[in-house]
């Protein structure tokens, strides 16, 4: 079947959106366990990069699992091609020439290697919020983990199924330390420079 298409190529490529928007596209991809944060840490840096007028979109892990990818489980498969999806859902948005803001356990390293390559490095910034087990385990924003303890939940990354923490993230929140306020700073600094046209 994919040997019978062909690309076709668009007049109007991603440098001509991203200069309309003034700005140059990235992809901040948000990893770290549930509870840990990053839904809360990316709205509130969505909102931050609007207020400086930038055009940004942002995914979020539920919202995606409620639409685009609701025919998948949580098995490993599964989680793999949730975060293909999303990686290839992220490309269009960087080539429509956005700042796109994702949130997402996206568990294993390969898939997030994936979703790198997929997006491409230039494009792609792996933002670790980490927060101990412990940590999002007390906070339990959703009773996942409740779930999770009593057995009601298979597969819940980081109780049965496995979590793998970045090993080299090019930003790193801790958010035992840095509130959502500092968080926000923290990487809205990283990305001076990067995305100005």
């Amino acid at each position: 079947m994919a040997e019978n298409l062909v690309a076709h190529q668009m007049v109007i490529d991603r440098s001509q959106r991203s200069a309309i928007k003034q700005q140059r596209p990235a992809v901040l991809w948000f990893t770290g366990l549930s509870g840990a944060g990053k839904s809360t840490i990316a709205n509130a840096l969505e909102q931050a990069l609007v207020e400086h007028h930038r055009h940004t979109y942002l995914l979020d892990g539920d919202n995606m699992r409620l639409g685009l990818c609701r025919d998948l489980g949580f098995s490993d498969d599964d989680r793999t091609e949730n975060i293909r999806r999303i990686a290839e859902v992220a490309k269009l948005f960087v080539d429509a020439g956005l700042i796109v803001v994702t949130a997402f356990i996206s568990p294993f390293q390969r898939d997030r290697a994936l979703a790198r390559e997929v997006i491409g490095d230039a494009f792609f910034v792996e933002v670790y919020i980490s927060t101990p087990l412990p940590e999002c385990e007390s906070r339990d924003p959703k009773g996942l983990y409740k779930k999770a303890r009593s057995g009601a939940l298979k597969n819940f990354t980081g109780i049965d199924s496995l979590y793998e923490p970045p090993v080299n993230p090019d930003i790193c929140i801790d958010t035992l330390e840095d509130d959502v306020p500092n968080a926000v700073a923290k990487i809205m600094q990283y990305l001076v420079g990067r995305i100005e046209p």
